[in-house]
């Protein structure tokens, strides 16, 4: 055996046997114990770490009496030993492997008391590590059946198409950054980024009280989008027509350019009188505001529902209405014509006859608890008015004078509108400019008072 061959196996040698002392050799360190409300899939071997350095190892897993994970850990003693306070938290290097599990030590001050070997940290000092299949437990079945649906529908989306997806992942290094800047700048100013994040609650809060409305815009959104779809052919031919369009929009929006100078020059002329506006706008806003209930009755009597109620069926009952009336108008024009004289004769009575209704009612118009309580006949010609002193009196009249003043009415005819007292403007008693005579009538003779 050569000198070379023997250093050969002696480094062989010395490797192994450090290799060995590393995995199996005691190597001192102390013990701890952690209790958890699971095993988190630990194993023994796992690394135990402190801000992502090993500082140990699970050395044993067992059931604990009340059903909980007995975590036996060994410390280095460079990191040994461990003051109250630390925590312990299971952690999840990776998903594909369930080896890739590490217990996490957050260590307590060093001001504080040390924990001896074997000590324990207890439940409330350790964290267990969330599964996926725990995080899917929390959601119910017809949740876990639509992101099953998602899933799948990922799937469907890129089967086939691992060319497409190998080059869309090239641009999301650059959207991660691209997303990093975007975050730094709303940390930098925090104040405007709260805001957005209060705006935009109140937004998403607005948007959900309003559930059914945006429901119905995606569904005719999804409508509209369908009708599109199946018009592609109109579509894809308008398309062709639209680098023309685009031309000709081109040369208008050029020759805009004269017309907006001259929109300048006007714009500067009317400056000083757009603050003189001002008053007449709010005036018209007022008149506006006032005028929607006529605007809204005016559109009621113009179109209103239902048959023969409305100005529009007026005006198209009027051919017809022509029809009867041109046959009839000349009929009605002649009578017109007739009895204007009557018209006139009779006018001149109006308050005679007015009043006689309005005060022949009264007598009966009032009540009390048996009814009416002037329960009267009329009787005519049962006073006498006398005017002594200034003071007038009514004096009641003989059965037989009431019969003389019938037959004594002749120079007592009162002229037309002499039943009530004379008017102010001299309108009434009607004489007819003086045209009747004495004998028709007596101006003089009208009621007392």
């Amino acid at each position: 055996m050569t000198i070379a061959r023997g250093a050969a196996i002696g480094s062989l040698l010395a490797a192994i046997v450090a290799v060995g002392v590393l995995m199996f050799g005691a190597g001192g360190g102390t013990t701890y114990n952690v209790r958890l409300q699971n095993a988190s899939q630990l194993v023994k071997g796992n690394q135990v770490q402190v801000a992502g350095n090993r500082v140990g190892k699970i050395t044993d897993i067992k059931l604990s009496d009340d059903n909980r994970a007995d975590i036996a850990i060994k410390v280095d003693d460079d990191f040994a030993p461990l003051h109250e306070g630390t925590k312990a938290i299971v952690r999840v290097v990776s998903l594909p492997s369930v080896a890739n599990r590490v217990i996490s030590l957050e260590p307590g001050p060093n001001s504080a008391p040390d924990i001896p070997d074997n000590g324990w940290l207890d439940t409330d000092r350790t964290t267990t590590a969330v599964d996926l299949d725990q995080l899917f437990n929390t959601l119910d079945a017809k949740t876990r059946r639509s992101l099953q649906n998602v899933l799948q529908g990922f799937a469907a989306w890129y089967v086939g198409k691992g060319q497409e997806l190998h080059g869309a992942l090239k641009y999301f290094g650059p959207a991660l950054e691209t997303t990093s800047q975007v975050m730094r700048e709303l940390s930098a100013d925090q104040q405007v980024f709260n805001k957005f994040i209060v705006d935009a609650s109140r937004f998403v809060t607005a948007l959900s009280s309003r559930s059914q409305d945006i429901s119905g815009f995606v569904g005719n959104t999804n409508t509209v989008m369908n009708a599109i779809g199946d018009e592609n052919a109109q579509l894809s031919q308008a398309l062709e027509f639209l680098p023309g369009t685009l031309r000709s929009a081109n040369t208008t929006f050029v020759r805009l350019r004269a017309a907006l100078d001259q929109l300048d020059q006007l714009t500067n002329v009317t400056k000083p009188v757009v603050p003189k506006l001002q008053p007449f706008f709010a005036r018209l806003n007022m008149l506006v505001r006032r005028s929607t209930p006529t605007f809204r009755d005016f559109g009621q009597l113009l179109n209103a529902r239902g048959p023969t109620n409305d100005f529009t069926d007026l005006l198209n009952d009027l051919p017809a209405l022509s029809r009867v009336a041109s046959k009839s108008s000349k009929h009605s024009i002649d009578a017109l014509k007739k009895s204007q004289k009557v018209i006139e004769f009779i006018r001149p009575y109006a308050p005679d006859f007015t009043a006689w209704i309005s005060k022949f009612a009264e007598a009966t118009g009032y009540y009390d608890a048996n009814g009416h309580y002037a329960r009267v006949q009329p009787v005519f010609n049962a006073f006498r008015f006398e005017d002594t002193g200034g003071d007038g009196t009514l004096v009641p009249l003989t059965p037989a004078e009431r019969v003389d003043a019938f037959k004594n009415r002749k120079n007592e005819r009162r002229c037309p509108g002499g039943a009530i007292q004379s008017a102010p403007d001299a309108s009434n008693p009607f004489t007819d400019d003086g045209k009747l005579s004495s004998t028709a009538c007596n101006p003089a003779s009208k009621p007392p008072g």
